[in-house]
């Protein structure tokens, strides 16, 4: 089955059921599937192909949900566009993905405007208001549909360097779904929250899609804030919600509040695990859980729900997954069952071929295994830094130094040194209203961590470039290198 056939058979079964809640609008089952049905005969009549690709530049909201859908139901090709880039970034994308049709929020015009003139493929654009006059009859267009057809594309996100092209079927949104559900014992009566865009995995495929699956409510946010965030929990009655990158940093960060505990949330799952995740929980009245995956690979390992949190494992390898680490540590993915991966980059054979050789698919992280299957997750290769003949994890460093109460956020990484290899820098955010030296965050980290792996620059930043699901874009700040507000440690100690 596909996700388009089991959103029909949801909204017989249940079609008063609430589907799809977002600020101003709830969708049932039983609408929600009437309205793809809708938006699938208007791009039927707009022109749309079995197999075109179709790119999709829109902000959280319904139509997009909907737009998904109904390009499953028609056999389309969904090219979701990271709507922060601009650009040469986002000439990139469209490029990649070669459509013909765009669909846009008016408000990203201006900056298809200004790349217009080098896109040669794109054809047509469709603003989301033309897209709402063109939808047609509320009855299934009537289109066979196989699982392994192509479904999706979804671009990597670039935080160490230019984005690929997910390519995947039918089969991945279903088959990871259905892995999230039986992993989190989802059931139908929870809400899954998510304030991250619907053109990330984490939004479409790990929370509207189980919502689909189990037949329960998924509740999508406009965007990640987190002084709004608990409210927006309540407001959704959400019983699960996600975190990724900082943001279970930013909301723990956040002053105490009395009403802390009053939030109807029972699992709060994302990565990475903080060393203050007991205090989180106890705090906030939840259960933290962790996985591993990425887009590429979807989902492997889960932590068991039946057990304890294993301190910095990321959980246990689950069917039909297969997970090994190769000589060199790095953390390699191979599954049984077809569709459960990416099938390649688009447009890339050689970067398809370098990921995915010897059956395995080269995930670019460092990990190990215990005996029991528990991964452990040692960081990114890329942000492995060689110094003094030492291999250091950059995790390692941003855990010590994010640990420090002045601090909100960290981003550790290797600069050339003049000695060959690499010296350790180190860019911080500090938490509003609070100072903090350089001398001071340096004998913090002498304190907390091997020699050989205290920071040799340090620079505060006001924020960092961040993602639309809150990661640091590392590679930009790797770029600019030693700025003149870096702090250099051996020639500049006298400097406050």
């Amino acid at each position: 089955m596909t996700l388009s056939t089991l959103l029909a058979a949801r909204a017989a079964e249940v079609p008063r059921r609430d589907l799809l809640r977002m600020p101003g609008r709830t969708l049932t089952f039983g609408e929600f599937d009437r309205e793809v049905n809708r938006v699938a005969n208007g791009l039927l009549t707009a022109g749309v192909r079995r197999g075109e690709m179709v790119g999709v530049m829109l902000p959280n909201c319904p139509e997009f949900a909907l737009v998904w859908l109904a390009l499953l139901r028609i056999g389309a090709v969904e090219a979701p566009v990271n709507t922060a880039f601009r650009g040469p970034g986002l000439s990139h994308l469209l490029d990649i993905c070669g459509c013909r049709l765009l669909i846009i929020d008016e408000s990203f015009l201006p900056r298809l405007e200004e790349i217009r003139s080098g896109l040669g493929r794109l054809e047509r654009v469709m603003t989301q208001g033309e897209m709402i006059e063109l939808r047609g009859e509320p009855s299934d267009p009537g289109i066979d549909v196989a699982e392994d057809d192509l479904a999706q594309i979804f671009f990597t996100s670039g935080t160490s360097g230019r984005s690929k092209a997910c390519l995947f079927d039918h089969r991945y949104a279903v088959g990871q779904a259905e892995r999230f559900v039986e992993a989190w014992q989802v059931e139908t009566s929870d809400v899954l929250y998510n304030p991250f865009p619907l053109f990330h995995i984490d939004a479409s495929v790990l929370t509207l899609a189980p919502a689909i699956v189990r037949g329960c409510t998924a509740a999508l946010g406009e965007r990640f804030s987190a002084s709004g965030f608990w409210d927006e929990i309540r407001g959704f009655e959400a019983t699960m919600f996600d975190f990724m990158g900082a943001t279970l940093t930013i909301l723990w960060k956040q002053p105490q509040r009395p009403d802390d505990r009053d939030n109807p949330v029972r699992l709060g799952w994302g990565v990475p695990m903080p060393d203050f995740a007991g205090g989180f929980e106890e705090r906030f009245g939840l259960r933290l859980v962790e996985a591993y995956g990425m887009t590429d690979c979807g989902a492997p390992v889960f932590q068991p729900l039946a057990e304890p949190r294993r301190p910095g494992s990321c959980g246990r390898v689950v069917p039909p997954y297969e997970v090994r680490i190769g000589p060199d540590g790095e953390i390699l993915v191979r599954c049984s069952r077809p569709g459960m991966m990416a099938l390649g980059y688009y447009g890339m054979a050689e970067a398809t071929a370098e990921a995915f050789r010897d059956g395995w698919f080269h995930t670019g992280d460092l990990g190990r295994l215990d005996s029991e299957g528990s991964l452990y997750f040692l960081g990114r290769k890329k942000d492995a830094i060689r110094r003094r003949g030492e291999n250091i994890s950059a995790f390692e460093i941003e855990e010590v130094v994010e640990a420090h109460p002045a601090v909100l956020q960290a981003a550790a990484f290797g600069l050339p040194s003049e000695l060959t290899e690499e010296e350790v820098k180190v860019c911080v955010v500090l938490r509003p209203g609070v100072a903090l030296t350089p001398q001071r965050l340096v004998e913090w980290c002498e304190a907390h961590m091997a020699r050989h792996m205290v920071p040799r620059y340090v620079e505060f930043l006001d924020a960092f470039p961040l993602t639309p699901t809150e990661k640091v874009e590392k590679y930009r700040l790797r770029e600019a290198g030693i700025t003149s507000t870096t702090w250099d440690r051996l020639t500049s100690t006298e400097r406050p």
